[in-house]
């Protein structure tokens, strides 16, 4: 069994982790495929003309994997703390978003004054996922290995109860309205995935962003699965997988907030 406290095996969990996050990504974009299948079809339907092979092995897949991930989660150590989970009050929540949104504005202008244009390398790969506008518009900045710092409010969210809060310092790339950052190298999936957030800063706005987010990791307790969140590793998912698939990600954040999907 693994141990943090041998040198050696902090290697392997920090692999294993990878691993986890790249398991999990698979698994959204299976999710959202799933989800739309529900918004158009019903069980009905696709009992009855679905592709039997493909059903079957579906839900042979669907099963295993939730067998899997149960038998993970019932061995997870239970926190021995009686308390409620950490979450904010209606009134709490327009001083967090405007804390957010203040922030994000904040270290945009910063590193705007040092951010770079996309190449003409760089655009040719974007396009048409994404406008000539919004390419030409876009500023760059690679932190090679210093790393943005997490927000200061985050002292005062620990404080409150919060765990499992998004680690900036970790993250392959943070967006910042028109700027995205990248902690190591840019690559075109860390910029895809920066891109499809600008996307929904523009059209969401940075306040509206900044509550969906709030709201989002509120209900789901972890960064991964807040919807606006889970939409770009999604369609970042499907750019990796055929990058020759070209489609509109304006289309799709539109669609998304046209549903309230976010």
């Amino acid at each position: 069994m693994l141990s943090w406290d041998n040198p050696g095996d902090r290697v392997a969990i920090a692999q294993m982790n990878s691993e986890l996050q790249h398991a999990q990504l698979e698994l959204l974009s299976a999710h959202c495929a799933s989800h739309q299948l529900r918004l158009r079809f019903t069980l009905e339907d696709l009992a009855r003309f679905g592709r039997r092979d493909i059903l079957r092995k579906s839900v042979e897949a669907a099963a295993s994997l939730n067998q899997y991930y149960s038998s993970i989660e019932a061995k997870i150590p239970r926190a021995t703390e009686a308390g409620q989970p950490a979450s904010l009050s209606e009134t709490q929540i327009p001083e967090a978003v405007a804390m957010l949104s203040s922030y994000l504005r904040e270290q945009g202008e910063h590193y705007m004054r040092i951010a770079a244009p996309l190449s003409n390398l760089q655009k040719a790969a974007m396009w048409p996922y994404f406008s000539a506008v919004v390419l030409d518009r876009v500023r760059v900045v690679e932190l090679n290995g210093q790393r943005i710092s997490n927000p200061p409010f985050y002292e005062k969210a620990r404080v409150l109860g919060f765990e499992n809060l998004p680690e900036w310092t970790h993250m392959d790339s943070v967006t910042l309205g028109d700027v995205i950052l990248f902690n190591e190298k840019l690559t075109e999936r860390a910029l895809f995935h920066g891109l499809v957030h600008v996307i929904q800063f523009e059209l969401l706005g940075v306040e509206r962003y900044s509550e969906l987010f709030i709201r989002g990791f509120l209900s789901s307790k972890h960064h991964f699965s807040v919807p606006l969140e889970a939409h770009a590793f999604s369609l970042e998912s499907k750019f990796g997988a055929n990058p020759s698939d070209r489609f509109s990600v304006e289309d799709r954040v539109r669609l998304w907030i046209h549903q309230g999907r976010y």
